[in-house]
């Protein structure tokens, strides 16, 4: 199934849609995000937030959602099933196309890495469960979820690790891309 789809995003990545991609992801970066930052309580900025942590404990996780108040768990949550399916959504794409069409561009069609274009799908997901997670946290809050507790600040490091990786290969497929098409433009007509 991965493979399946690795191929068929290489297949289908093409440098329009991957210029479309690049361009709503800046767009969103520069408009949206300092929105949504701007709309957090103030008062979260003291404690943070689970999404922009590496990694938290559960006493930490705990502590945000007290720190929060009512209100602010409650803000919490609307993000996270809101602007957080978003953003994920708007990320991916941009990589995925990024990365299909670079690395389609300056690697060899069979080469190893081209199955690595899945890797900001498997961010995604990890962002997902971190969403989910920290919200049930945050929702049933003053009454503890141990487990989910438990589990969630290891969505946010693994979703932080899928999202740097990811960011990693797009470097690399412009230093790829970069290279093939600077060796294909001094081959002689």
């Amino acid at each position: 199934m991965w493979r399946r789809l690795s191929n068929w995003l290489q297949k289908n990545s093409t440098g329009w849609l991957a210029a479309l991609f690049t361009v709503i992801f800046l767009v969103f970066t520069a408009t949206v995000l300092p929105a949504q930052s701007a709309k957090a309580d103030p008062g979260s900025e003291e404690v943070g937030s689970p999404d922009l942590s590496f990694f938290y404990s559960v006493d930490e996780l705990y502590g945000m959602a007290e720190s929060y108040g009512a209100v602010g768990r409650v803000e919490y949550v609307k993000a996270r099933f809101g602007f957080d399916v978003i953003w994920p959504l708007v990320y991916t794409a941009f990589l995925v196309t990024a990365i299909s069409w670079l690395f389609a561009k300056g690697l060899a069609r069979n080469s190893n890495w081209q199955k690595s274009n899945i890797l900001p799908i498997w961010a995604m997901i990890f962002d997902f469960f971190e969403n989910g997670s920290t919200s049930l946290v945050m929702a049933r809050y003053p009454t503890l979820t141990p487990g989910i507790a438990h589990i969630a600040p290891f969505f946010t490091a693994i979703k932080w690790i899928l999202v740097s990786g990811s960011f990693i290969l797009l470097i690399i497929g412009v230093v790829v891309g970069v290279s093939a098409a600077f060796k294909n433009s001094k081959r002689p007509v």
